[in-house]
Order: structure tokens, then C-alpha cells, then sequence
């Protein structure tokens, strides 16, 4: 199955627990492997202005992959939807920051541009709202449909 991981804004900024870092990394030697960063710039998304709060100018991805792409606000750069429709994917792995923000609307674009989020459901953690990521991933099933696990990529 032609398939690739997206990891959606594992960074310092977030602070991921090791547990998922690890977990993630593991994943991303075996296959190939995108990822976001969250960067800040007020003039392109206003969180300071509306949240109070900002990731890092600089952060990176804490995760080795094959190519990084950098957003600015909640939504993957239009670059990375392009580059992952180019390649004609059976579905796209997403895990990551963030089950019902950042990974939530990544699924949402990957979607509307017609190729199939899979959200690997142990591989991600929910905001400060839901560290669990259990309304994250009851919204990706409702939306989506596609969940799995690392136990079930590995069988």
C-alpha cells in the first residue's frame, strides 16, 4: 500500500511527552515521512492578539523525517497538501500535537483534497482542552472514519 506519515507538529514549542517522540520516531524510520512545524509570525496568524500565546519563531521538528513543512496557524501549508497529492497516496498516517486542533485539520484538508487521513490513534495527544485526544479522535471517526493503531500497522 503506498502510504506515507504525516506528524503534525511534534515540536519543543508543544512540549510532546517522550513516550510520543519515541513512539513516532520509531514509525518514521520505517516509512516515509512528512512532517509540520508551527512557527509564529503575527502577521500571517494572530494568536498573540486573540490567544495570548505563541509558538517559537524557530522551533523544529523533534522528529527525523523525510521532508519538513512549515505553517503558520492551524492548517498544513497549501506546499505539503500539493506535494502529498502529487504522489498518488493510498492514505496518509497522521499523528501527532494536537488530536482536536492541528492533526484535526490536517485530516480536513487532506480530505477535501480527495486522499484518505488515517489517524493513528495511539501515536497522538490532545490539547490542554483533552490531553486524552478522545474528542479529537471521536471527531476524526465521525468525519473520517479511518483510525488505527501501531499494533495494527505492524500485523
Amino acid at each position: 500500500m503506498r502510504e506515507i506519515l504525516l506528524v503534525v507538529d511534534v515540536q519543543p514549542s508543544f512540549a510532546p511527552p517522550d513516550w510520543l517522540v519515541t513512539g513516532i520516531r520509531t514509525l518514521a524510520k520505517r516509512m516515509p515521512s512528512v512532517a509540520t512545524v508551527e512557527r509564529h509570525d503575527e502577521s500571517h496568524t494572530p494568536f498573540d492578539r486573540q490567544l495570548g500565546w505563541h509558538p517559537a519563531r524557530d522551533d523544529d521538528s523533534l522528529v527525523d523525517v523525510d521532508r519538513v513543512f512549515i505553517k503558520y496557524g492551524y492548517l498544513p501549508p497549501r506546499e505539503m497538501l500539493d506535494y502529498l497529492v502529487a504522489m498518488q497516496l493510498a492514505r496518509v498516517l497522521v499523528c501527532g500535537m494536537q488530536t482536536e486542533t492541528c492533526v484535526l485539520a490536517a485530516g480536513y484538508m487532506l480530505f477535501d483534497a480527495g486522499l484518505t487521513p488515517t489517524l493513528i490513534t495511539d501515536l497522538t495527544i490532545g490539547s490542554s482542552l483533552d490531553r486524552t485526544g478522545e474528542l479529537g479522535t471521536a471527531l476524526w471517526r465521525h468525519h473520517f472514519r479511518q483510525l488505527t493503531t501501531i499494533a495494527q500497522l505492524a500485523a
